[in-house]
């Protein structure tokens, strides 16, 4: 081995997609992926990725985009549109979900459906389309995103009432990223393609911060750290999956939850 070792903690001169990045765990990891030095195609629904540039005065690095994951036929023009445009990517992110909030005894098989298309189905055709570029090239990596719930069930104590439990559809479909993302990673293995996944624990948004601290602090208490999650938390691991530094993982769920799977 030689006595000097590349740095490998960067992502200098990698495109990447980040799918979801207008969101509340998308922002922070499109802004960590950008200071890593990567070029980032921000992609969301309607204007919300270009209002989050232009309100964060990200710079040229940063391109804004519009993707409804819901529509096939609209991801197979998005992906072929913006390799012509831009390139294959070195990376893709995707934190795009779907959740109906609904108790299980009220939740129709409809909707149960319609989540679970968005939030694997979408998934799938997504990775699909990006992942065969990829392995045409000869390289790329894939960073899905999971939860804790895939995993395990919600804690009941922790959702008072008038509060739902985290809805069955949600954890259903997140369980099946964590199946996805290994299936994925063998199938483009050879061809230098790596396919992780990150499975947040807690990380309330903002908004229940401010207007329900309780239940921010009965998640906290529950957690083995005492506290819930701060989004730099998860940019970060998303910004080593992509990076050299996790050249020889794929396949892996990265549970970055505090250690609430632990229990």
């Amino acid at each position: 081995m030689s006595k000097e070792i590349t740095p490998i903690f960067h992502l200098r001169n990698k495109l990447i997609w980040v799918v979801g990045g207008a969101g509340y765990l998308g922002q922070a990891t499109v802004i960590v992926l950008k200071n890593a030095g990567a070029k980032i195609i921000c992609i969301d629904l309607e204007d919300r990725a270009a209002a989050f540039v232009k309100s964060s005065d990200l710079g040229a690095t940063v391109i804004p985009a519009t993707l409804d994951v819901r529509d096939g036929a609209a991801i197979q023009r998005f992906v072929t549109e913006q390799i012509k445009q831009h390139g294959v990517p070195d990376g893709m992110v995707n934190l795009t979900f779907g959740s109906t909030s609904k108790k299980l005894e009220e939740l129709s098989e409809k909707e149960f459906d319609e989540v679970n298309h968005t939030g694997l189905t979408a998934t799938f055709l997504l990775a699909r389309e990006v992942g065969t570029q990829m392995a045409e090239r000869g390289r790329g990596s894939i960073v899905l995103f999971s939860s804790m719930y895939g995993s395990v069930s919600p804690y009941p104590e922790v959702y008072e009432v008038p509060m739902n439990k985290n809805p069955i559809e949600y954890g259903v479909g997140k369980a099946g990223i964590i199946q996805m993302t290994k299936y994925l990673a063998v199938h483009w293995g050879k061809r230098n393609v790596r396919c992780n996944c990150i499975s947040p624990g807690p990380f309330p948004n903002l908004s229940v911060q401010k207007h329900n601290p309780a239940f921010v602090e009965r998640l906290a208490q529950r957690s083995p750290m005492g506290r819930v999650g701060k989004v730099e938390e998860v940019a970060g691991s998303v910004a080593f999956l992509l990076s050299e530094s996790a050249s020889y993982i794929t396949g892996h769920n990265l549970c970055v939850d505090g250690g609430w799977t632990s229990w």
